[in-house]
This record gives structure tokens, C-alpha cells and sequence, in this order.
């Protein structure tokens, strides 16, 4: 079956290149196939190109008529697997859970939950005025609902 010989390809392909990681992976009714990936370093042009060869040049046109279409994930995609958090360390995040909204610094990525941080300005506990104290949330990955990486200018 064609989707097995795709998956069989895509598996060896990222085998071959531990750095990369797969985000996404489809096969429209035409043939069409998509595949988004991902790499610990980013990714590169070159590592698309890597993929796309890698399947492209181990089916046979006469037998399937198909399109084949990487790419990367994009920097404004929602982070879904573990690995992209690890890569986005000390970045900005955006994280949305069942019940809040977090936006803070990604200070730490475990095999279980992600740790944000952030500044807020809080009043003294006396007196006037206001000092700027430290916050910190442990979100586990399952309560998740979308994580972003806030794009700054």
C-alpha cells in the first residue's frame, strides 16, 4: 500500500537524521503527501531537500502518481511535540492550559512538564511603591492546550 511505503521511507529517512523530528504527516485522497518536521537545531532548507529525496527517489513514478511537499514547522506553528520545547529554551512563550494563560521565559523543559517564568510588578508588602518580583509555573505537558513562541521585534 502506498501510505505504507511512504511511512516506511519517512521512518528510515528520520532514522538517518536523529536531529530531525516529525511534527506532521498526511496523504490527500490525490496522492498528495505533506510533511512537516522539525529539528533540535532547526531546520534547513537542505534538511527538507534531505526528506523529499529520500521518498521521491524510492517510488516509482510509473506505478504512483504523486506530489510530495516538506517543510519545516513555521515560527508562529503551535509547539506539539516535546523536543520543539527543549530547542526553545530561554525563548518567550505563550502558553494557554484549560484555565489560564501564561507568557513567560521557557526556563526549563523535563520529560513531564515545562517550567515558564516572568517578572510582574507587585506592591510592597509595606509601605508604598511597588517592586518587581519573580513568578514561576510548572505546566505539565497534558494540560496543554497550545504553546506558541512569541515572535519579537
Amino acid at each position: 500500500m502506498f501510505k505504507n511505503t511512504v511511512t516506511e521511507l519517512l521512518e528510515a529517512a528520520l532514522q538517518e537524521r536523529p536531529d530531525l523530528f516529525l511534527i506532521d504527516f498526511s496523504i490527500q485522497g490525490d496522492n498528495h503527501i505533506n510533511i512537516v518536521i522539525d529539528g533540535d537545531k532547526g531546520v534547513l532548507v537542505e534538511d527538507c531537500m534531505f526528506i523529499s529525496r529520500a521518498i521521491e527517489h524510492n517510488i516509482d513514478r510509473e506505478e504512483h502518481d504523486f506530489s510530495l511537499e516538506v517543510m519545516s514547522a513555521g515560527a508562529t506553528s503551535p509547539l506539539v511535540n516535546q523536543r520543539q520545547y527543549k530547542k526553545n529554551i530561554k525563548r518567550e512563550l505563550t502558553v494557554r492550559t484549560n484555565s489560564e494563560k501564561f507568557e513567560g521565559t521557557l526556563a526549563k523543559a523535563t520529560e513531564t512538564e515545562i517550567t515558564l517564568e516572568w517578572k510582574v510588578r507587585e506592591p510592597k508588602p509595606v509601605g508604598k511603591g511597588k517592586i518587581t518580583v519573580k513568578k514561576q509555573a510548572n505546566i505539565a505537558y497534558d494540560d496543554i492546550v497550545e504553546a506558541k513562541v512569541m515572535i519579537k521585534f
